[in-house]
Parts: structure tokens; sequence; C-alpha cells
């Protein structure tokens, strides 16, 4: 029979290990199951300007990936849709591109944008640029920015005060931009030009 003093510490132990994991696996490379049963899906704007196919992939994969109650990240779903193949949590991205791939501070259609660990994401966050609307304004294709939930066409606003995407706003909620996040930049599927 266990013991009742081990049992309890268990039990109040385990809600808490289970809020911290939550709170720092926001963009891991790993699959873990999840209890959330909805998965929103956003509809693709036909001429988006990504690959269709990279696009239609990463999806059908986040979508297999829920349907067999797997969680969704950002890294597996960037990596399909851009063709960037870095592997490790987002965090690391920036800094694995370099030499390898070209990175900048210019968005590009097609390139992932790596989000810098912060204390709101601490793994970090990659996305996938679907559109550029204007200097300022872009949009992106990522995962589990809402969790493990894949969402197309995000706007995404530059609010640096240099206009360097260094810091920007992400529309996740309609007409409502959320808090202010450190981006490194932009990594683009294509070999570093050497010099």
């Amino acid at each position: 029979m266990p013991n009742i003093n081990t049992t309890s510490k268990l039990t109040f132990r385990l809600p808490l290990l289970i809020a911290v994991l939550a709170t720092v696996a926001a963009c891991s490379d790993g699959t873990k199951l999840s209890a959330d049963p909805a998965m929103n899906f956003a509809s693709a704007q036909e001429q988006s300007g990504v690959s269709p196919e990279r696009r239609a992939y990463a999806v059908a994969v986040a979508k297999k990936m829920r349907a067999q109650r797997q969680r969704v990240w950002c890294v597996p779903f960037a990596r399909n849709a851009s063709g960037v193949e870095i592997r490790g949590n987002a965090r690391t991205w920036w800094s694995k591109a370099h030499g390898t791939y070209e990175r900048g501070h210019t968005p590009k259609v097609g390139a992932v944008m790596a989000f810098s660990s912060s204390r709101k994401i601490p793994l970090g966050h990659v996305a996938v640029v679907s559109a550029v609307d204007s200097p300022r304004q872009i949009r992106i294709d990522h995962a589990n920015w809402k969790r493990n939930q894949v969402s197309l066409d995000m706007i995404v606003m530059d609010v640096s005060r240099k206009n360097d995407w260094s810091q920007v706003r992400v529309m996740s909620q309609p007409n409502a931009l959320g808090s202010v996040y450190p981006v490194s930049g932009f990594i683009t599927n294509g070999v570093q030009a050497r010099s």
C-alpha cells in the first residue's frame, strides 16, 4: 500500500509539473499528447506566395498529428512549410542557420521568421512568411501560437524603432495586435552567399 504522504506530495506536484512543462514547451521539436480536442486550420489564401505544395504538406502533417492526439509544434510545421532543414528548439534556429542559410532582417515570402527567446516564449518561435503586405506588415503561417493549432496568413506588424523587424506584434485576435515580441530575423531557404 502506498504511503499517504508520498501520494499527497505526488498529487500536489503533478499539476505543478504539468503547468511548468506547458509553459516552457511553446515551440519544442517534440511530439506530445494533448487533451485539447480542437485544432483550428484557417483558410489558405489562393495566391499566398508560399509554395502551395509545401503549405499543403505542412497542414496535412499537422492534421495527421492532431488526429493521432500528438502535439502540433511550430518547428516541424515551419520546416515542412519552408524547406529550411534546421532541427532543435525554435530559439536555436537563428544561430544554426548561420553559414548554411541566408539570414536577413527584411521579410521575404517563404522565409522563416525566427522569434527570439523571451519570457513569454522561452523556447522561441518560428513561422513562415506567407505574404508581404507593406514595409511594416506581413502575414505568416505557423503552428502552436495558439496551443496546438495551425494559423495561416496571420498578420504581423513591425513595431521596431528602426523599422528593422527586431520587434513585432502579432494579430492573434481579430482587429487586435498582441504584445511585443523580439525577432532575430528571417531565414531564407537558399545557400548563404559566400564572400
